[in-house]
């Protein structure tokens, strides 16, 4: 399936429907040129990674393993230059066109390559994706091009969505080659727009009461951590669902700061009916933080997973087996807990991690980080285009953790309440920052959760 309308580099694509990547396609391949240089065109070629035939069965043109390929080309500027000039052949470029590696490419860039990238000072724009990243996955063996720009075509292709490959693109524009009939029917990926999450958003009928709008039980916090039940019952609130039913030990620090919240000193079970369960910020890893998250798993609505919670949560658990979806929002370390592997691991392969945990504990998954990741058995995985790296803070996981609990508690299912959720966590993240960018706490992203489900709706 095509990707629709352009997308910038950390922000959503615009117009109709998600964006959607494929497996790769046809694309790009062949050399770098070099740009114009005082009016002046370079055509610097050099040696690539990768080579061979992309997915789809379209040729990638792998460069030349030889630094002889810029001579080869004729690089000209006054005349032929020789092989050692290619280097201050792209040095003096206003602008350079990275077109090393085709989308079939694998592994970092070969040293020659590598030494005329290094050389760029003008602006470079990458054709497709930039060399050296990988189109399906976003992993980055080895060197490989950062661009300022990156032009694509015919559908975004994984990778350019993904980090580490996302940071990578730079800025991010589709253009449309008629490849849609062409392309898989079921995407890869999927990335939500604007449009997409105003969809889904619940709203209220002049029938609803509180209870009829759905409840979220919020089990987190201890005497340890008392501000993780407040933040993840800041996210609640402003989450779409009629009332928030916290259970745990900072019952008082909760009503303090937040009057209309029901509080209950647990156990869950006890605790009163509820439509969806947070349970595991801030709760420790005593006896009963193990017996309350026993209890929760126990019940027969959804139930969202995070922090403490992931700890506890026995290895190798079967969540297929709840009456109920199960939503886990695993940061990397975390993962790598779950999956026993290494952190880089996960950082490194993030695509393959979020696949492999959805499928090893029959759960939707939300991995968080520099670009999160929502992964659901049989389906499209997504990923969120709205994040800044000022959520980097503690307990902005704490407030997602509540915002994607009380959207479940609405009815959402739990790949569109996971999926919604980060969308709306970043874009208010980005409301608080804005517009050049700086420090917030936590509590300023709940804050600002309000006018941003108000602009998405706009």
């Amino acid at each position: 399936m095509a990707g629709r309308g352009p997308a910038t580099a950390g922000g959503p694509a615009t117009a109709g429907g998600p964006a959607t990547a494929g497996g790769p396609a046809a694309g790009s391949g062949g050399m770098a040129a070099g740009g114009t240089a005082a009016g002046s065109a370079a055509a610097a070629g050099g040696a690539a990674a990768g080579g061979g035939q992309a997915p789809s069965g379209g040729q990638v043109a792998g460069g030349v393993a030889s630094g002889s390929a810029a001579a080869d080309r004729g690089l000209t500027d006054g005349g032929s230059e020789a092989n050692g000039d290619a280097e201050a052949a792209v040095a003096r470029a206003d602008l350079v066109i990275d077109g090393i590696v085709g989308i079939g490419g694998k592994g970092g860039l070969r040293p020659d390559a590598e030494r005329l990238v290094r050389a760029v000072r003008g602006i470079l724009v990458a054709v497709d994706l930039p060399s050296g990243v990988d189109a399906d996955t976003g992993e980055v063996r080895g060197s490989a091009v950062r661009a300022d720009a990156t032009i694509t075509f015919g559908t975004y292709k994984p990778g350019l969505l993904i980090d580490p490959a996302h940071t990578h693109a730079g800025a991010l524009r589709l253009i449309d080659i008629g490849l849609g009939a062409h392309l898989p029917a079921d995407p890869d990926l999927e990335a939500l727009q604007h449009e997409d999450v105003a969809a889904l958003l619940p709203r209220p009928s002049a029938e609803s009461d509180k209870y009829r709008r759905g409840v979220v039980g919020v089990v987190a916090g201890s005497a340890r951590y008392p501000g993780a039940a407040v933040l993840a019952v800041s996210g609640a609130l402003r989450g779409g669902a009629g009332a928030v039913r916290y259970v745990g030990p900072a019952a008082d620090t909760v009503i303090a700061r937040f009057p209309e919240t029901l509080v209950h000193s647990g156990p869950p079970a006890k605790a009163g009916r509820v439509q969806s369960w947070v349970v595991g910020p801030g709760l420790g890893d005593g006896a009963a933080a193990k017996h309350s998250l026993e209890d929760v798993l126990a019940s027969d609505v959804p139930v969202l997973v995070d922090a403490d919670g992931l700890h506890l949560l026995p290895a190798g658990s079967d969540l297929r087996k709840r009456e109920a979806a199960t939503v886990l929002t695993p940061h990397a370390g975390e993962a790598a807990a779950l999956l026993g592997v290494s952190r880089e691991e996960v950082e490194a392969g993030r695509l393959a991690a979020v696949r492999a945990l959805a499928e090893r504990y029959g759960a939707t998954v939300l991995l968080k980080g520099s670009t999160t990741l929502v992964a659901a058995e049989h389906q499209p995985v997504r990923v969120n285009p709205t994040g800044v790296g000022w959520l980097a803070t503690a307990g902005s996981g704490d407030v997602l953790s509540g915002l994607i609990g009380s959207l479940l508690a609405t009815g959402l299912p739990a790949r569109d309440a996971a999926s919604v959720g980060a969308y709306l966590h970043g874009l208010a993240a980005r409301r608080t920052t804005a517009p050049h960018g700086a420090p917030i706490a936590a509590y300023d992203v709940s804050t600002a959760l309000t006018d941003t489900w108000r602009d998405v709706l706009a």
